[in-house]
C-alpha cells in the first residue's frame, strides 16, 4: 500500500496536512512553519498578518450570497510536540515527519505524528484555498506555541480579530463537540546537591526505565499509565534500602504536557553488591509489570555497567529527593462531579534532570484542573511537600479554563446540523486538557464558542495516529456548519439610529 498521505480523501485537506508534515515545527521552533504559512496566505491573494508574537492571521471574504453571515474564526496551532523512540534518529529542528498509512490510520515513523494540531490547520488551509466551500466571512487563527504554554493565544491582543465565532478544530474525538476545557499551571522544584567522591570499592551501572506507552498528560491521564519517572525513585529507593546504591545523575521525560515513557540514570554499586542489585532491579520489574499489565505491559527496567563512574549526589540530598518524589501527588487527583468520566483535577511529573555543573535536580510539574480553587490548592499540596524536604519551589504560566456555555448558539447550530446528518446527537464534552479556547475567550469575551476535531490517538507521543475515515467526517461537518452559519444580528434602533 503506497504511504502518499496526499491522495487520501478529502485530497484538499490531506494535501495541506502533507506539506505540514514535511516542514519542522516542534514547540519554541516554529520560524519555519510561520514563514510556510504567511507565505500560504500571500500567494492566495489574502490579507495575511503575523503579529508579535508569532500568530498568523489570514482573512478571506465571504462568497457570494454569504456576506450577511457572523463571521467564524477557524482556528488552530502550528506547533507539534517533539517526541520519539529511543532507537529512532530524527531531528525534529531540521528533518520532515515521515507518515505511514496503516489500515484506517495514518500515523509516523516512531515519531510523533504532528496530527494535533496540524489536521486543524490544514482544514482551515483547504478553506482558505478552496473556491467551492460556501461561507461568510472567514479568518483563520493559526497560534503560535501551544503545546509548551500557549504563547500564541496569551500574546494575542484583542482588537485584531473581527469574527463572533470561534471554531477550536483541536479536540481529538469525532463525533463530539467540546464547550469547556481545565486550566493549568507549571511546578518547577529545584534541589541544590554536593557532589561527593565515591571509594574504589564502586562501580558504575546505568539504570533505565523504557517501554512505557506515555501520552497526552491531559487526554491520557486517565488511562493510569505508569510514569517512569516515579519507576525510576521506586527503584532507586529499593536499592539504597537495601544495598545502599548512589544517584550520580538522573534525565527522565522531556515535555510537561507529556506523560513520562522513558527516565535514565547513572548509579554508583559496590562491587560486591552488583550481583545482588541486579536481582532487585529484575525482581521489581517483574512486580511493577504485573501491576501495570493492563495499561504499560511492555515496561523495561534494566541495570547495565556504565564505565564512567563520577561523583555521586551527596546522601541526604538523594534520600530527601527520592523521598519526595514517591510521596508527591500524581496522576488523578481527583474525577468531576458534574460530569461523570472526566477527570477534573490531575498532575504530571513530567521531567527529572539533573545538571552537573549547576549541581541541581530540577523537576518539572503540570498541573490541570477545571476548578480554580482546586488547582492551587493541589500546588500548594506540591510546595509544601518539596519545601519540607529542602528545595525551591516556583509557579508560572499558570492559564484559566473554559467555562461550559450550554446555551452557546453555535452548540445548537453544531447540534442540529450533526443531527440532520448523522441521525444522532453529537457528544457534548468537555476535557481535561488545555485547549486555547479558554485563555482566547478571555481576550475576545463575546466569542461563542466550540471545539471539535476528528478521531486522533494518542497525541504527545510516537504512537500518536489519526483516523482517516474521521477525517472525511470532520472536514464534512465543517463544511456544513460554515454553509449553515447565521446571519449577523441587526444593531437595534437600526443604523442610522446609531449615529448622532
Amino acid at each position: 500500500m503506497s504511504n502518499d498521505i496526499s491522495k487520501l480523501e478529502p485530497t484538499a485537506l490531506w494535501e495541506n496536512f502533507h506539506a505540514l508534515t514535511q516542514i519542522p515545527r516542534p514547540s519554541n521552533h516554529e520560524e519555519k512553519i510561520q514563514d510556510f504559512v504567511y507565505n500560504f496566505g500571500l500567494s492566495l491573494g489574502l490579507e495575511t498578518v503575523k503579529d508579535e508574537v508569532g500568530n498568523i492571521i489570514i482573512r478571506k471574504p465571504a462568497t457570494p450570497g454569504f456576506e450577511d453571515r457572523k463571521g467564524v474564526i477557524l482556528q488552530a496551532h502550528l506547533d507539534m510536540v517533539p517526541q520519539k523512540n529511543s532507537d529512532k534518529t530524527h531531528d525534529f529542528e531540521n528533518d520532515p515527519i515521515e507518515t505511514l498509512i496503516d489500515g484506517d490510520w495514518v500515523k509516523a515513523n516512531g515519531t510523533t505524528l504532528g496530527a494535533d494540531n496540524g489536521i486543524g490547520a490544514a482544514a482551515a488551509m483547504a478553506v482558505l484555498a478552496s473556491k467551492s466551500v460556501e461561507h461568510g466571512p472567514v479568518e483563520a487563527l493559526f497560534t503560535a506555541t501551544e503545546e509548551t504554554g500557549m504563547d500564541g493565544a496569551e500574546g494575542l491582543e484583542a482588537g485584531l480579530l473581527q469574527g463572533e465565532i470561534l471554531l477550536n478544530m483541536d479536540s481529538e474525538d469525532e463525533g463530539e463537540l467540546y464547550v469547556g476545557c481545565a486550566g493549568g499551571e507549571d511546578v518547577s522544584v529545584t534541589f541544590d546537591y554536593k557532589k561527593k567522591e565515591m571509594s574504589k570499592n564502586y562501580i558504575g551501572g546505568r539504570l533505565s526505565v523504557t517501554g512505557l506507552k506515555g501520552g497526552h498528560s491531559g487526554m491520557d491521564i486517565i488511562l493510569q499509565r505508569a510514569n517512569a519517572n516515579k519507576l525510576f525513585f521506586r527503584v532507586l529507593s529499593r536499592a539504597f534500602e537495601k544495598h545502599q546504591v548512589r544517584l550520580v545523575s538522573i534525565e527522565g521525560g522531556s515535555l510537561r504536557n507529556a506523560i513520562p515513557r522513558e527516565a535514565f540514570g547513572v548509579v554508583a554499586v559496590k562491587k560486591k553488591k552488583w550481583d545482588k542489585v541486579c536481582a532487585l532491579v529484575s525482581s521489581l520489574e517483574q512486580i511493577i509489570k504485573q501491576e501495570f499489565a493492563l495499561t504499560d505491559p511492555d515496561i523495561r527496567i534494566e541495570l547495565v555497567p556504565e564505565n564512567v563512574i563520577e561523583k555521586v549526589i551527596d546522601k541526604k540530598t538523594q534520600l530527601r529527593l527520592t523521598e519526595a518524589v514517591l510521596a508527591c501527588p500524581n496522576g488523578v487527583i481527583r474525577m468531576s462531579d458534574s460530569m461523570p468520566g472526566l477527570v477534573e483535577t490531575s498532575s504530571n511529573m513530567a521531567v527529572v534532570k539533573s545538571d552537573k555543573k549547576k549541581k541541581t535536580v530540577s523537576i518539572y510539574f503540570l498541573m490541570r484542573s477545571s476548578v480554580d480553587s482546586v488547582k492551587v490548592n493541589l500546588g500548594q499540596r506540591i510546595k509544601a511537600l518539596f519545601s519540607l524536604a529542602g528545595a525551591k519551589v516556583k509557579f508560572s504560566g499558570s492559564y484559566q479554563g473554559w467555562n461550559p456555555n450550554m446555551d452557546s448558539p453555535i452548540l445548537k447550530t453544531m447540534q442540529g446540523i450533526f443531527e440532520a446528518k448523522y441521525g444522532k446527537l453529537p457528544q457534548i464534552k468537555a476535557i481535561h486538557a488545555g485547549l486555547e479556547c479558554g485563555i482566547l475567550g478571555g481576550t475576545y469575551p463575546h466569542w461563542d464558542m466550540i471545539s471539535f476535531g476528528p478521531t486522533i490517538r494518542f497525541p504527545h507521543s510516537p504512537d500518536e495516529k489519526v483516523n482517516v475515515p474521521s477525517v472525511a467526517k470532520f472536514w464534512d461537518f465543517l463544511l456544513e456548519t460554515l454553509k449553515s452559519i447565521p446571519v449577523k444580528e441587526e444593531t437595534e434602533g437600526g443604523a442610522e439610529d446609531a449615529v448622532e
